[in-house]
């Protein structure tokens, strides 16, 4: 039923976009025949926004992986530096959650550590929503903060590294099998505001799988039952990744990995001060306005890290930023 539910949407939704396209060159026709400028100029406007619209469209049709049209869990991990890399991780964090909400994507938290003094250590969220895999996928990677310190009296620029981390949440269509003996499971506290049933009872869950040093914990729920189903299912979806990564790596294809979060290791810059300017390390697209990037506008940054690996681009060489 998803699928039909799927695919009758893309009809619908291509059969939307014949009728916008006539009608913006029937409006140009027209004010030419007619010598009408503002007539002319709405049906050009129009076209540019289909033109805009076609783009995406294009991107999206890539999307064909395995698992490309399924949820995403998107975790972020602060680096080296103490209160200045925890509060970058919050920005991070925040960036996602407002790119969800402008795509009309449902977001939990699933689980949250805080830093001693401000923004967090670490935190998994999950996004639902078609094709939030899909879209996510390259941002795997550790991004790079430069700005002046808010926590520094002296007012002197700081570097903060943050690691983020997606993986696909996996539906029934995939069988990971995991033997519950190679598991460490822990239940602790969870953290937070307080209230029922929060920090007073080991809610909290923390699985480890000992092969492979994969660690997943959630705290998102009351009920401990709830949190280790969710564990559970995170731990498959971080198992079938590794899994996808062993094996494009087998076919010396582009996948994203984990790496020290630090130097020479950052997919994305992020300068603040003294001027403004984001870049992308892989593709080379640059915007001017960094706050609107950490406002949760990130397509041109997603479409372009998309097509050049789907399409089998390799990586652009850009020099990082000071």
């Amino acid at each position: 039923m998803r699928e039909r539910t799927d695919l009758e949407e893309r009809l619908n939704s291509l059969s939307r976009f014949e009728r916008d396209l006539e009608d913006a060159t029937t409006l140009v026709e027209l004010g030419e025949m007619e010598d009408d400028a503002a007539t002319e100029q709405e049906g050009v406007s129009a076209l540019k926004a289909l033109k805009v619209e076609a783009e995406r469209r294009h991107i999206e049709a890539l999307l064909a992986g395995e698992v490309d049209a399924n949820d995403t869990y998107i975790e972020v991990h602060s680096g080296a530096g103490g209160t200045e890399s925890c509060d970058w991780a919050r920005m991070l964090l925040r960036m996602y959650m407002r790119w969800a909400e402008r795509q009309k994507f449902k977001v939990e938290i699933i689980e949250e550590t805080s830093g001693d003094e401000a923004g967090i250590k670490s935190a998994t969220i999950l996004v639902k929503g078609h094709n939030a895999h899909g879209w996510m996928k390259t941002e795997s990677g550790v991004h790079r903060l430069v700005r002046i310190s808010p926590f520094d009296s002296n007012a002197r620029r700081h570097t903060s590294f943050a690691s983020v981390w997606v993986y696909p949440v996996i539906d029934d269509k995939i069988d990971i099998a995991v033997n519950e003996s190679d598991c460490r499971i822990d239940t602790y506290r969870s953290s937070g505001a307080g209230g029922q049933h929060v920090n007073t009872t080991d809610s909290a869950v923390r699985i480890t799988h000992i092969p492979t040093g994969i660690v997943v914990a959630c705290q998102g729920e009351r009920s401990q039952h709830k949190n280790r189903a969710t564990a559970w299912n995170m731990l498959r979806a971080r198992l079938y990744e590794r899994e996808m990564e062993i094996r494009e790596a087998e076919a010396n294809a582009a996948a994203a990995s984990k790496t020290d979060i630090g130097w020479g290791h950052q997919i994305r810059s992020y300068v603040l001060q003294p001027y403004q300017m984001v870049k992308d390390l892989r593709t080379g697209v640059v915007s001017g306005t960094p706050d609107e990037v950490l406002d949760g506008d990130l397509d041109q940054f997603m479409e372009a890290a998309l097509a050049q690996r789907v399409e089998g681009g390799g990586p652009t060489h850009v020099e990082d930023v000071d």
